[in-house]
């Protein structure tokens, strides 16, 4: 089709679409040079990818935009694809800035542990993150949404993953008395006392029916790599990886104190462990959490919400 047989308004869409979109040299400004760090190189590598799925989205978005029949409903898709777009872009940025960020605290090498089965004990007994079979922790939280309920249960079963013996917790979250998601994570715990986490299969619900099992990953598998949820002596400073599978599983944390005190509804703890919980992925997003001695996760405050998921039962089966 020659472009003169195109109606105005389709070349004008054209022309104002071309501009939101990025050329392949606006990323030249973080190409990295020889005193670029492995994770920084990363960090870049995946703001590439960030920018073209924001493109190709945008286009994809664009494409279904012209299908529309009445020319407001074509303008008012437009402008909406638009402000996706723009929003997305946002968030590739402000990742960027975050995994930078991280980089800088952990050092900037690569992120490869080294897995040896020789190196892991059968079973999991730190005492800031124990794992007792037959075990449940019961969990409680309000929101907008209504009262969220978390039961995490230590099972009696084990997988094996990378060679190493993982503990099977399994982690079912109802809203309302509707299930929600029903999650097994993968747990293990090196000789010197690091509770790694190797992976965990999510399935989630919506009206009673299972609809995706977006979070899922498993070490060793499409580069996921295992992660430390809990060190053997934490100290306040510290940050480590949790998960790494890049744009997928990025949780880190970092320990902000020792020695708290804790009052939820299960009752009072001592000498509990405060750590700041974060991703890359949503920059924004930010938790205490906070970890009673023998007995683990206490309670979680979201900070921008101040939504709290506390402790309500202990439950040994």
């Amino acid at each position: 089709m020659r472009t003169e047989t195109l109606p105005r308004w389709i070349l004008t869409l054209l022309a104002g679409a071309t501009l939101l979109v990025p050329p392949a040299t606006a990323q030249d400004d973080d190409d990295c040079d020889d005193d670029c760090t492995p994770c920084e190189e990363t960090s870049v590598a995946l703001r590439r990818a960030g920018l073209s799925e924001a493109t190709d989205d945008f286009w994809v978005g664009y494409a279904n935009c012209l299908n529309l029949t009445r020319r407001q409903d074509r303008q008012n898709c437009l402008r909406e694809n638009r402000a996706a777009f723009d929003e997305l872009l946002e968030l590739v940025q402000e990742q960027f800035e975050a995994r930078l960020e991280l980089c800088e605290d952990l050092g900037g090498e690569r992120y490869d542990p080294r897995i040896d089965p020789a190196n892991f004990v059968r079973g999991v007994t730190n005492s800031f993150r124990p794992l007792v079979p037959g075990r449940t922790l019961v969990y409680q939280k309000v929101s907008d949404e209504g009262v969220e309920t978390v039961e995490v249960t230590t099972t009696r079963e084990r997988k094996q993953i990378l060679g190493v013996e993982c503990m099977v917790v399994r982690d079912v979250v109802t809203l309302e008395g509707e299930l929600i998601e029903d999650t097994l994570d993968y747990f293990a715990q090196d000789r010197a006392g690091n509770v790694w986490y190797f992976g965990e299969f999510v399935m989630n619900f919506e009206n009673g029916e299972l609809t995706d099992l977006g979070g899922s990953w498993i070490a060793g598998v499409d580069g996921a790599k295992p992660g430390i949820v809990m060190q053997a002596a934490p100290a306040v400073g510290n940050v480590y990886r949790q998960e790494f599978l890049p744009t997928e599983a990025e949780d880190a944390a970092r320990v902000t104190g020792r020695n708290r005190t804790v009052v939820v509804p299960r009752g009072t703890f001592t000498g509990c462990l405060e750590t700041l919980d974060f991703t890359p992925l949503e920059p924004d997003h930010l938790e205490a959490k906070f970890y009673a001695p023998g007995i683990g996760f206490v309670l979680e405050v979201n900070l921008a919400s101040g939504e709290r998921t506390e402790l309500i039962a202990i439950l040994d089966g």
